[in-house]
């Protein structure tokens, strides 16, 4: 029987009579029955439709009930516009034990209130657009059995209610696997509104290699679940079956290494060896996740480049391949399974937030990857790989100011890649700047960015973070005491963001820096005078 009912008419309808005759008006114990709360429900809105923002050539639905031991009932509402679903329309009622109104939550205040419902925009156009906008998302591999399907709906969600196309678009991925994005767009107009991915995610987990065993979000497919997920704009990873691009002038690539989308029957991935192909996709999948939250939880950014696209990633790349990167011209990230000597399978999460880094100051300012400038940009991404190892909070892989220092083996020399709070440990990388540094290869120069983020959130002297022991000295003598690493964050990402350029020297970042801190705290603020202080003590300044 239909719940849709218009607001003329009185407070039940023949159906809703007939359904309160053959029922029970309360349970044995006095509680109120499903048809008692919708009974109740409709002598509201008939009495306060008005109030309730209930016009002509509306109509409502019933979604939900819920009934409270104590008799408390709430009905929840979908609601149309001459026959059109109203996104944002849906609202519930409150009422008492005995029937009387309590209140409402409406997801809309606005009139909704058309001259008319006739697009200016045709269906087919807006079936076009909405294919684009899916293709758009997938431009590394074309899309198989696309089909775009729009509907006629009121949006108001958005601002003033109007009419709109809902278009559901869907397609086959280069392997295979099932693709999907929503599409709202203006039917007048043609401008699009809103866009979303629609795919169903399923909950996971995978064992890892450096993570323990860690949450995962993937696809269901038809016989099991593909290591893809559609709430991080459908960022996977794949195997790339130990081969390598064949590449001429840098990234003018002939042939690429495979990215085939790893799949499993059960959901449950790897086991935490590199017996299994899957445990090191589990990392690089995890870290890309992390990086997602991170940058969207801490700084309001969707995805790497902005822009709600998720990127993807390749593990197994090449034969003993001692090296992760990521490239621009795929919007990837790569890692090889390292040689077992120097380094194992690259993929820890401190690594991945390196590398997705790297993707985020190629949207950015851009820093060029040589000099100064390049040492700024692998700073960077050291700096963030941190902050989203930190961010991570995972106890199997707690946050410290070292890089790398997972994926390490004896024949490495050292304990880590790098070491923020004293960057010289590694042999090679400068504490304090001098003009020899622009010289330097850029993840050496990067020494005195790491230097001062970690002056900047830490502060000079001993301490233990993640069970690893830290200690840095300042070049000029001075004592520092931190602001923390979420200040950090928020005044490295801003100059990032809005004041670097590609060609920023170290003593442009004290200036981009200090401009951050003054917009974010104010220029007479300990966070500004701190960021100074920490330039200072790695001799910028």
């Amino acid at each position: 029987m239909s719940r849709i009912r218009p607001y003329a008419l009185a407070a039940t309808t023949a159906a809703a009579l007939l359904a309160t005759a053959l029922t029970p008006t309360a349970t044995a114990a006095g509680r109120p029955t499903r048809a008692t709360a919708l009974e109740h429900a409709a002598t509201v809105l008939a009495e306060r439709a008005g109030s309730l923002g209930l016009g002509p050539g509306q109509r409502t639905e019933v979604r939900d009930v819920v009934i409270d031991e104590d008799g408390t009932q709430h009905v929840r509402y979908d609601r149309t516009y001459r026959r059109l679903p109203v996104l944002g329309g849906d609202f519930v009622l409150h009422l008492a034990p005995d029937g009387g109104y309590r209140g409402a939550d409406r997801a809309t205040t606005a009139p909704v209130a058309l001259p008319d419902v006739t697009p200016a925009l045709s269906a087919p156009k807006a079936a076009d657009l909405a294919a684009n906008a899916l293709r758009a998302l997938h431009l590394d591999q074309p899309l198989r059995r696309l089909t775009a399907q729009p509907e006629l709906v009121v949006d108001a969600r958005h601002g003033t209610p109007r009419l709109a196309w809902r278009t559901e678009a869907a397609a086959l991925d280069g392997q295979g696997n099932p693709v999907a994005r929503t599409v709202l767009t203006d039917a007048r107009t043609g401008a699009r509104i809103d866009a979303w991915d629609t795919l169903e995610s399923a909950s996971g987990d995978g064992r890892s290699l450096y993570g323990g065993t860690v949450p995962l979000r993937t696809t269901p497919t038809g016989s099991g679940y593909a290591l893809k997920d559609p709430t991080r704009g459908g960022t996977h990873t794949g195997d790339a079956a130990n081969q390598s691009d064949l590449c001429l002038l840098g990234t003018l690539c002939v042939t690429r290494a495979p990215s085939t989308v790893l799949t499993d029957p059960d959901n449950h991935w790897g086991d935490g060896t590199t017996a299994d192909r899957a445990s090191a996709a589990v990392d690089a999948q995890y870290g890309t996740d992390v990086t997602w939250d991170y940058l969207k939880d801490v700084h309001g950014r969707e995805g790497i480049a902005g822009d709600g696209k998720g990127s993807y990633s390749r593990v197994h790349y090449g034969n003993r391949y001692n090296n992760a990167f990521w490239d621009d011209s795929c919007f990837c990230m790569t890692y090889g399974d390292g040689d077992g000597t120097t380094f194992g399978p690259l993929v820890s999460l401190d690594v991945a937030g390196h590398e997705m880094s790297h993707g985020v100051t190629s949207a950015t300012a851009n820093l060029a990857y040589t000099g100064e400038s390049g040492g700024l940009n692998e700073a960077t991404s050291d700096i963030f790989g941190t902050l989203v190892e930190f961010h991570a909070a995972n106890a199997a892989d707690p946050g410290d100011w070292t890089i790398g220092e997972k994926i390490v083996r004896p024949g490495f020399g050292h304990a880590a890649l790098r070491f923020m709070d004293r960057p010289s440990k590694d042999g090679a990388s400068p504490d304090c700047w001098s003009p020899t540094v622009a010289g330097l290869d850029v993840h050496h120069s990067s020494g005195i960015g790491n230097h001062f983020a970690y002056l900047l959130a830490e502060g000079s002297g001993a301490k233990t973070m993640g069970g690893t022991a830290h200690n840095s000295p300042t070049c000029d003598g001075s004592s520092l005491t931190g602001i923390g690493r979420a200040k950090l964050g928020a005044i490295w990402y801003r100059a990032l963001t809005v004041y670097m350029t590609s060609t920023t020297t170290y003593a442009a970042a004290r200036t981009a820096t200090l401009n951050a801190a003054r917009d974010l705290y104010g220029p007479d603020s300990a966070e500004h005078r701190a960021v100074g202080a920490a330039w200072s003590a790695v001799g910028v300044g």
